[in-house]
């Protein structure tokens, strides 16, 4: 099975550093019979990339790669869990191949 993902970007914000970070937001995918959302925050830094994703509904961090801090990660997890209804609601409407 193909599975395509879709990202979409939610927001842009200052974060603890300089640089902004974005986000951004899978589809719905199915996983376990369970309807799960990635949500991915990335910023700049002078060696490529900070990283981290975020899966819906368990709120388990699937990738931390850079240097984003634990103060960082909470902040992230806080932002995905009051949020979690609009990233249901918006990747619905992500159009599907």
């Amino acid at each position: 099975m193909l599975i395509i993902l879709h990202f979409k970007v939610f927001c842009k914000f200052q974060t603890f550093k300089c640089f902004t970070t974005t986000n951004v937001f899978s589809n719905v995918y199915i996983e376990n019979d369970i309807e799960c959302i990635d949500v991915h925050f990335e910023r700049p830094n002078e060696n490529g990339f900070d990283s981290v994703r975020i899966q819906l509904p368990t709120y388990k961090v699937t990738v931390w790669e850079g240097n984003y801090s634990e103060e960082e990660i909470e902040f992230f997890k806080q932002v995905v869990e009051n949020s979690a209804d609009l990233f249901y609601k918006y990747a619905k409407n992500i159009i599907k191949y």
